[in-house]
This record gives structure tokens, sequence and C-alpha cells, in this order.
């Protein structure tokens, strides 16, 4: 079993990460894109899923609890891993969850391939999961928590831009979000200049 990787990035391509380790390349599917370039060293933990028919499909995370939250949202009866995948690109692990603690399905639900009555089976199958997490010791960050994150998806969907352009903007904002929650307008304009800059 492959619980973890440490190489190069070779290339990135919608929602796929090329991985050289030591003249090996691994091909990953990632939920959201790295904040690195082509060439930079990353570490990612990883999970080696079996299907019947396509046979055998490795993921890349950059923590362990965004493979954590992966593993659960799977466990969840009719959910499989590219829905997973584009719940953690566009909310995060700490987004999901909250909405998942706090029964939050119209965030849940803005993901897409996600409508209301999977939001909602989301919910109740995976709610005691989700305590039981919290409970060992994982913080919710009260910028991820807040609504202003959900605006912000949905007016660059509004503006156009790809999944993975709103799941890289997201990302990055996670990434850096201070202890301290963030107005809207200032994350607003954090995620509008991280896209124009890789334009």
């Amino acid at each position: 079993m492959i619980t973890h990787l440490t190489g190069r990035v070779q290339s990135y391509d919608d929602g796929f990460l090329a991985l050289e380790v030591q003249g090996v390349s691994f091909g990953l599917f990632v939920p959201d894109a790295p904040v690195c370039a082509v060439g930079d060293e990353l570490s990612l933990h990883t999970y080696l899923h079996w299907n019947q028919d396509q046979g055998p499909t490795l993921f890349g995370f950059k923590r362990e609890l965004d493979c954590k939250v992966f593993l659960m949202i799977i466990s969840c009866s009719g959910i499989g891993p590219k829905i997973a995948l584009a719940l953690l690109g566009d909310l995060g692990s700490e987004h999901f969850l909250a909405a998942v603690r706090e029964n939050n399905e119209k965030a849940l639900s803005s993901v897409s391939g996600i409508g209301a009555k999977k939001a909602e089976q989301i919910i109740v199958h995976l709610k005691h999961k989700v305590e039981k997490l919290i409970a060992s010791g994982i913080q919710l960050d009260p910028v991820l928590k807040d609504s202003s994150l959900q605006n912000i998806v949905e007016v660059l969907n509004s503006l156009n831009y790809s999944r993975q352009e709103v799941s890289a903007a997201m990302n990055y904002l996670r990434q850096s979000v201070t202890t301290e929650p963030m107005p809207f307008d200032v994350m607003m304009r954090k995620a509008l200049s991280f896209l124009a800059k890789k334009v």
C-alpha cells in the first residue's frame, strides 16, 4: 500500500498530477490545484482506490486531514471518488466538515454533481463520523466556516471561471488565511488577483 509520496512535480492538468519520485513517475488525481510550479518538490499523502472495472487509481492529498475526509466521503453510499474530489476541491476539508456539522445543504449542493437530495444524504450518513473526527481535535478555522467563502465560489462561477480555476483560488485562499476571519471583499480581491496571475 502506498501511503505517502515525495517528489518533483512533472505536470498538472485538470486535477491530474504527475509526480516524479526517484526516477519513477506516479500519476495521481488531486482535489485542488497545487500552489507550486513544475519542478518544485511536493509531498503528498496518498490513497490507492480499487475499482472492479477500471482497476487501481491513486489519489494524492497535501494534508493527512484531506485524505481522512476523502475516505469518509467515499464511505457514504452512492458517493464515489469523483464527487469526493469535487467536494474537497470546492469546499476544502474544514468547510466540508463545518457544512455537515451545521446541516448546511446549500453549501454541499453548490458543488457540481451534488443535488439537494444527495447533500441531505451526505449529512445524514456522515454527521456522526464528522462529530467524531472533530472531537478528536480537528480545529475548524472560523474563516472557513464563514458564509463569505461560499459566496466567493458563487461569484467566481458567475464570472465563468472553470471549476479547476475556482478550486485553485479557494486552495490559495485557504493557505493564505490568518487566525482572524477576512472580510468578503478582501478575500474576493485576493481570489481575483490570484486568478489574474494564473492567466
